[in-house]
């Protein structure tokens, strides 16, 4: 056994992944102790110095491991929700899969694993807890920043990454982890062995080299010798937080053709972590964008001592782990409850550092001793993660670890309803903090609470239908429910800050529903989501406060501020009842969310509620100077006509003029010209999810696609005016089609079918058309929903299949042509013709 060894790397070729030291190669040593690879520009000399007399191996207790049934791991949320009581008081937990659970890597594929190369990062392990503050320290090396690789199609700045991040950007320029080498999964793998067997190797009496692996306990206690007690520098690679677009995810997906009877239940169970984040039940479902990290899996490659530091995940979600291949991981967790004392037990022994930086959790850069935190009173346990087992982490569970060897990892977070409470508590104290938050707390709230609804009126009397989905919704919610508490919370808090302004509720505003659909709005000073409400003023316009800081907005008189609401509080009220259970609450808030038409008592309630909030103004926050700006850019943009794409996009459209908007009520005849065109206009292409749900014969139905049409309005025929038409998110159901009425938000129509949702409207109008005493609009016996849509438009048209360049939504591709026959004789017979220039749409080349 050589107990005179060191690890430093030899400087050669990697001279750009890193600075290095001069080591006089030992010419005895040099034949077993240099790794170079013909297809590889790297090479490094391992002079290994293990110091087993020396190891600090951590005495802790071990975390719980759980081993389902075949039948309990059907549910994955179910199952942890089963586990929660036992395991969350640990913050960790090791789940192992029944032993039928097998499976099968797609990184194992030739093509990837030879081929598909990843980024690496360097880390100097004996840094991560014992060093200098860097304006104490010279800097002998040049640190690189590594690219933030966090961005997704979500605007938002994320902190951590789930379960096992390594580092921030920022973070890694004051201290931290260089960029590395790119490597394959089979040169990395070589690599990763070479480093271990060189750093542990041994041998015998005559000095020949024995063959053996050290066991998880003795390379624990030589890591944290290198940790605590550095006697030479020790750098390794990681190759961390790798996103979808890199190597992809580990897991078959369910769009991937695979070969089978079996692959069925890996690609659509929820213990793939491709669909984990989004399972009915998972309140991350209703987060539209595909947030990197958050909701779409990253990837970690390991090798022996690379790390991941203490840090909990963003908004204090879960996170699950599972480990695809290779050499075990080792766990530390501190439970949520113990959070604090971990942060201050920290700032004790590493003042200089926290010093320096207050936020130095956030790195993600800086470990700690079990052993340390062990003696401060701070409860840590221990879990070693094995090839094809999970961990799972709860929320503000803080969590470290290391690799005992060459290994990969795949990492997602969740968000059971439970969760809620602790999102919220995240979200204030970012807020204390000042730090930028990588989701919209309040539109998952509400985005629970409509599933709710929709679920509780599923089961009602007048429905009366029963499935897993809106039973497990139930069980959320009742008196005292775990959703029922978290609006109730959430409304006396907002109560309360309203109450702590003390202005006059005169400038108490409806928020447009648009608000923040388009752009993200974030409190000036503490970066506080404003989905839910939002503070303002005319001097202004595009700035605005949490109702925490709207005092320190500007110093103009409170006379030229405002508060925008989303719901008024006894809208709120109302919402808590029908969680609660109460008929007519739940009959107006099933009519908002599923557009389920309500008595004329209900009607009467929902009116009081609002003037009850005495009588909020429906106001647009959108500025009328901005307005007015729009509109002369509209006007300079060659005076495109109404119902044209204009969309800050190079598209002219020439349309004929036959929208012609002549309602008349002379004679006590309502008429509308047979001629009525319908122009569509998109507002937002969505994107596509690949289920048979979410196509037919003749369309496409983008999740979040929206679009505006005129119609005649349904609370005055005698008019024309502008109504929104939406694809969102039913879960199982599919989509589910909204038509709202855009100066009147609260008068929407629901439908899983894109026709009926417009024949709603067409009913409502004749149903206001007899009650004012007007005639039917008898020429309009029937509508063509997917025309209002503007599922019919060619240019549309056009722009969703580029979407689909594979043709995966095999239903509408197989009948493509008899589809483009229908939709011109459509065009036709409703004398809505366009003619188009070559443009683009969306992005998209129209021909």
């Amino acid at each position: 056994m050589d107990n005179n060894l060191s690890v430093a790397p030899l400087e050669s070729e990697i001279k750009e992944d890193m600075s290095l030291k001069n080591h006089p190669p030992d010419e005895d040593k040099d034949k077993d102790t240099i790794m170079e690879q013909p297809s590889s520009p790297r090479h490094r000399k391992v002079v290994a110095r293990w110091l087993p007399d020396e190891a600090q191996r951590p005495i802790i207790d071990e975390a719980p491991v759980f081993t389902p049934s075949l039948e309990e791991f059907e549910d994955t949320l179910a199952y942890i929700e089963k586990i929660r009581p036992l395991a969350e008081p640990f913050g960790i937990c090791r789940i192992i899969p029944p032993s039928t659970w097998k499976p099968p890597c797609r990184l194992k594929e030739k093509n990837i694993w030879e081929q598909t190369k990843f980024p690496t990062r360097i880390q100097n392990v004996d840094l991560l807890q014992n060093r200098e503050p860097m304006t104490k320290k010279p800097k002998s090396r040049k640190r690189k920043r590594r690219r933030n690789s966090r961005m997704s199609s979500s605007k938002r700045r994320s902190g951590s990454s789930p379960s096992e991040s390594t580092s921030s950007p920022e973070a890694e320029e004051k201290f931290g982890f260089n960029s590395g080498s790119d490597f394959t999964l089979d040169e990395f793998e070589k690599y990763a062995l070479h480093f271990k067997d060189s750093y542990f190797k041994k041998k015998d009496s005559g000095g020949d080299i024995v063959k053996w692996t050290p066991s998880v306990d003795e390379i624990e206690g030589e890591y944290w010798r290198i940790v605590e007690q550095p006697t030479d520098e020790v750098e390794v690679y990681y190759g961390a937080d790798l996103e979808n677009g890199v190597l992809g995810s580990g897991f078959y997906k369910r769009a991937e053709k695979l070969t089978g009877s079996d692959m069925d239940q890996y690609t659509v169970s929820g213990w793939n972590l491709n669909n984990l984040p989004r399972l009915p039940g998972s309140v991350l479902s209703f987060e539209d964008c595909d947030i990197s990290g958050v909701l779409v899996p990253w990837l970690y490659v390991g090798m022996c001592f690379s790390s991941f530091c203490w840090h909990v995940e963003d908004h204090h979600l879960y996170s699950l782990n599972y480990h695809h291949f290779g050499e075990p991981k080792v766990w530390y967790g501190v439970p949520g409850s113990n959070a604090t004392a971990l942060e201050k037990a920290m700032r004790k022994h590493l003042p200089d550092l926290f010093e320096e930086q207050p936020d130095l959790l956030h790195g993600l850069v800086t470990q700690f001793s079990p052993s340390i935190l062990k003696d401060e009173g701070v409860q840590a346990y221990r879990v070693v993660q094995n090839s094809g087992e999970y961990v799972l982490t709860f929320p503000r569970a803080y969590h470290a670890g290391f690799n005992c060897g060459f290994n990969c990892a795949e990492a997602v977070n969740v968000a059971p309803v439970d969760w809620l409470t602790h999102g919220q508590n995240a979200v204030e104290l970012y807020s204390k903090e000042t730090r930028k938050t990588s989701l919209s707390h309040d539109k998952l709230l509400l985005g629970a609470a409509y599933e709710a609804v929709k679920a509780l009126w599923e089961l009602s009397a007048s429905v009366g239908k029963e499935n897993t989905t809106n039973l497990r919704w139930k069980s959320f919610c009742g008196k005292n429910g775990t959703l029922t508490n978290a609006i109730q919370a959430r409304l006396q808090m907002e109560e309360g800050r309203i109450a702590a302004l003390g202005r006059d509720s005169s400038i108490l505003m409806k928020m447009e529903k648009e608000f923040d659909s388009n752009c993200e709005r974030e409190c000036f000073s503490c970066f506080y989501d404003l989905h839910f409400s939002a503070s303002g003023c005319k001097c202004s316009p595009e700035e605005y406060a949490c109702l925490k800081h709207a005092d320190d907005l500007c110093s103009c008189d409170e006379k030229d501020g405002f508060i925008c609401l989303r719901y008024t509080m006894d809208e709120l009220s109302s919402l808590v009842r029908a969680l609660e259970g109460e008929s007519n609450d739940l009959k107006i808030w099933a009519s908002k969310v599923l557009g389920v038409e309500h008595s004329n008592e209900d009607q009467t309630k929902t009116s009081s509620v609002i003037s009850e909030e005495k009588k909020l103004k429906e106001v647009s926050v959108i500025s009328e100077e901005r307005k007015l700006k729009e509109g002369s850019v509209i006007s300079e943009e060659k005076k495109l006509k109404e119902g044209s794409f204009d969309l800050n996009i190079d598209l002219e459209l020439d349309y004929q003029e036959d929208l012609k908007e002549e309602v008349s009520t002379s004679g006590g005849e309502l008429t509308a010209s047979e001629n009525l065109g319908v122009s569509v206009e998109p507002i937002n292409l969505g994107f596509l999810i690949f289920g048979k749900l979410w196509c037919n014969k003749h369309a496409i139905f983008p999740k979040g696609f929206r679009s505006r049409v005129k119609f005649y309005n349904v609370l005055d025929p005698t008019r024309m005016s502008n109504y929104i038409s939406e694809v969102l998110d039913a879960g199982l159901m599919g989509p589910l089609f909204r038509v709202t009425l855009e100066e009147s938000p609260d008068e929407s129509f629901f439908n899983v079918s894109a026709q009926q949702c417009w024949e709603m409207v067409l009913q409502r109008v004749k149903d206001t058309s007899t009650s004012l005493g007007l005639p039917t609009l008898s020429q309009f016996e029937g509508i063509n929903g997917l025309q209002m849509f503007g599922f019919l438009s060619p240019s549309i048209v056009q722009a969703i299949e580029v979407l689909d360049p594979n043709h995966r939504l095999v239903e509408y591709w197989n009948h493509k042509d008899q589809t483009s026959s229908d939709s011109k004789d459509h065009f036709i017979s409703s004398n809505c013709s366009a003619s188009l220039t070559k443009g683009k749409l969306f992005g998209v080349d129209l021909m």
